[in-house]
């Protein structure tokens, strides 16, 4: 009889994970022509609410200005060193999709608009990465990034390379920014986890002048915490992953992203990765420009939210898109996993909802791709759902999310 019970049991466990697979090879996704819409209640939401939920996020819209250039230099721009080197867009209205079942269930604002999307462009950057380990490129996140990295020619042009003098790369003397003591201990999983404490210069922004302490006279000077041990955010040490990543692959970071992850999901055309100015090497014998992993400076991610809802689709289903594994699973788990140093960050840009601290009113497993605006496309896995909203106050996301997920309670 116990046999007879540990046979059905397993047999049942069986079945339940064989029909779970099944539904995931199922899943509705969008086409590259056409993403099907479908009223609330068709997808057991609460109509009512989501107008409530809506009208929340249109309430908390961001007081910036919409010129983002001008806002740039009212934040960012007052920094050492915090000239824009990259191209800003001015933004549009406060926007947002819902995403329930792969199906759109509400949209508000300029849903097609391209904008800047600022930090989620971080998110890209991972996934290159994820697809460079995949591949082999890789063999290892926890290799040391100068094993890989060889001298970079950076293009400088005369006129760039004379401006503000300070901080400029000699075209004629190539870059090596893992080449210190400190950086060649330096692994890929922390360039990920933003742990590494990577010191340096680059496309004219020291390290230490994104987000600069207090303490002017320890700029250039204090000593360096060991990798791993102490996590911050920091756009040059991204920009340092981005530049790396360029290299591993022989190509622009841009064109990866398109030809493996936003064709196969059937994004749009209107998207566009930008780097800097003066952030142009040559690889290969190829002028090619090193794309910005944010908009810290300019650049990075100008998209649309609707390709952005994509995005979050994908990652939302552990890297699948209908029956086609475009991300590996294993990496998007990898992904989600808290970092030591920072428990409610994953690899970037994966800010996670540990303990349900950050978000209170969704579960621990949700988690969401961040940048400033804010932007944001928060994902939650368990009710296969994506809300993808922009230019709300960033203390307004866990408002917003209550608001949809109370759609959701007491529904079938």
């Amino acid at each position: 009889m116990t046999r007879l019970l540990l046979a059905a049991t397993c047999l049942g466990v069986t079945i339940a994970a064989d029909a779970a697979a099944q539904r995931t090879t199922s899943a509705y996704v969008p086409s590259a022509a056409v993403w099907e819409r479908k009223a609330p209640e068709q997808v057991g939401m609460d109509a009512a609410k989501i107008q409530e939920a809506i009208a929340f996020a249109k309430e908390r819209a961001t007081q910036a200005p919409r010129d983002l250039e001008e806002a740039h230099y009212q934040t960012f721009g007052r920094e050492p060193f915090g000239n824009a080197v990259g191209p800003f867009k001015p933004r549009g209205e406060p926007t947002g999709v819902i995403v329930k079942n792969g199906y759109v269930v509400a949209e508000w604002g300029e849903p097609a608009r391209v904008d800047m999307t600022f930090s989620v462009t971080k998110s890209f950057v991972s996934t290159v990465v994820g697809l460079a380990v995949e591949r082999g490129l890789i063999r290892s996140i926890d290799d040391s990034v100068f094993r890989y990295v060889g001298p970079i020619l950076h293009a400088t042009t005369p006129s760039l390379a004379n401006e503000g003098g300070r901080g400029r790369f000699d075209a004629r003397v190539p870059i090596e920014p893992f080449e210190t003591p400190h950086n060649r201990k330096i692994t890929w999983r922390h360039m990920l986890q933003q742990t590494s404490d990577f010191e340096g210069t680059l496309w004219g922004k020291p390290e230490w002048a994104d987000r600069p302490s207090n303490t002017p006279a320890t700029w250039w000077t204090r000593e360096r915490m060991a990798p791993g041990s102490t996590y911050e955010y920091n756009d040059t040490r991204v920009n340092a992953l981005a530049l790396a990543t360029t290299v591993v692959w022989h190509r622009p970071l841009p064109e990866v992203l398109n030809e493996l992850v936003m064709t196969p999901i059937g994004a749009s055309s209107t998207w566009r990765w930008f780097g800097y100015d003066n952030s142009w090497i040559v690889l290969d014998g190829k002028l090619i420009q090193a794309a910005s992993g944010g908009g810290h400076w300019g650049g990075g991610m100008f998209i649309s939210a609707y390709d952005m809802a994509r995005f979050g689709l994908l990652t939302g289903r552990n890297g699948k898109w209908g029956t086609k594994q475009v991300i590996p699973e294993s990496w998007i788990r990898e992904s989600q996993k808290p970092t030591s140093a920072q428990p409610t960050y994953g690899f970037m840009n994966y800010f996670l909802n540990t303990d349900r601290k950050p978000m209170p009113s969704a579960s621990a497993s949700v988690y969401w791709h961040l940048g400033n605006g804010t932007n944001a496309i928060i994902v939650d896995p368990e009710h296969d759902l994506v809300v993808v909203t922009r230019w709300i106050q960033g203390n307004a996301l866990d408002g917003l999310m209550q608001r949809v997920l109370g759609a959701l309670r007491g529904t079938p």
